[in-house]
């Protein structure tokens, strides 16, 4: 799997450049300002469908600009294919796969897979934990798009249901709704196969000094987070149950996913709290590295670093 060209037209930095990439390793080298990282941006929205550094995809457009275009070439599969993106600054992103339009993103998403590794990613061990939620999602999106559906599903049914608990003293009629609104969604198998490689490659970067472990941290009603669906659901709703009259005081979520977090511990001690800089930035690399070969393991091929 590697990335054969790009085609950059209004995008960040870059009015209209081409490049060709060597099937192994790529040196890109410059002075600060010149877009570098623009370029590596544009290669992780081919295989992720968003841009890293914003939420916004217009803010991807080179100022003055009101369309920006991202064209990529890459074997994937042992296929061909041909991906572009098409950014405007009045309406949605357009994806187009081989020439033909996508319905959803969801369509083109992980087609091209990528671990992309920069400087804020060394703070990941010692983030809050909407960084390391977004880490696991980011990575499970591209292994099965299908989640990216239901992560989307689950953000508007969350927002749906901050907007019932926010109004509800004035409007008690939306608490008729409430309840359809209490679902959610598990990262925690993903985790477990995410800590097996991640403890192999702390031990290796600390010379087998360090031992690396990682939790999935849920709400504490659930009896096991790797349990069937049906259980995970029956202590889910438990715990929405017994926080309905604290959510509804609150005005706000207490319980869901958007709540859990990815706990990482070095010699048994939580790194967040405990972790050098040192151990917090070899654990990071661990993430991503242990990231890079679930992909491997997946699909059989090795993704882009």
């Amino acid at each position: 799997m590697y990335i054969k060209s790009l085609k950059l037209q209004n995008f960040r930095n870059y009015a209209d450049e081409s490049f060709a990439f060597d099937p192994a390793v790529n040196l890109i080298c410059g002075e600060n300002g010149q877009g570098k990282t623009n370029l590596l941006e544009a290669a992780a929205a081919c295989s992720t469908m968003r841009l890293f550094r914003t939420a916004q995809k217009k803010e991807g457009l080179r100022f003055g600009e009101n369309h920006a275009f991202i064209f990529a070439d890459f074997l994937a599969q042992e296929r061909d294919i041909s991906l572009e993106l098409r950014f405007s600054r009045t309406k949605a992103m357009e994806i187009y796969k081989n020439g033909v339009r996508q319905k959803r993103q969801s369509d083109a998403q992980g087609l091209l897979k990528t671990v992309l590794f920069c400087p804020e990613d060394l703070a990941l061990i010692k983030a809050g934990a909407t960084e390391r939620r977004s880490f696991l999602d980011h990575a499970i999106c591209q292994l099965r798009p299908r989640y990216a559906e239901a992560l989307a599903q689950y953000s508007k049914l969350l927002d749906h249901k901050t907007r019932i608990l926010r109004d509800w003293e004035k409007h008690p009629s939306l608490l008729d709704v409430l309840e359809d609104f209490n679902e959610a969604m598990a990262r925690a198998h993903f985790v477990r196969k995410l800590a097996e490689k991640a403890v192999q490659i702390q031990t290796e970067f600390s010379g087998g000094r360090e031992t690396l472990a990682l939790h999935y941290a849920t709400v504490s009603t659930v009896r096991n987070p790797l349990g069937p669906t049906v259980e995970l659901y029956e202590d889910l709703r438990r715990h929405q149950d017994s926080h309905a009259k604290a959510e509804r005081d609150a005005r706000s979520c207490l319980s869901g996913p958007h709540k859990d977090d990815l706990v990482a511990r070095i010699n048994g001690q939580p790194a967040r709290q405990y972790a050098s800089q040192g151990q917090t930035r070899t654990a990071a690399l661990s993430l991503k590295l242990a990231e890079r070969e679930l992909f491997r393991d997946d699909t059989g091929q090795w993704p882009i670093l």
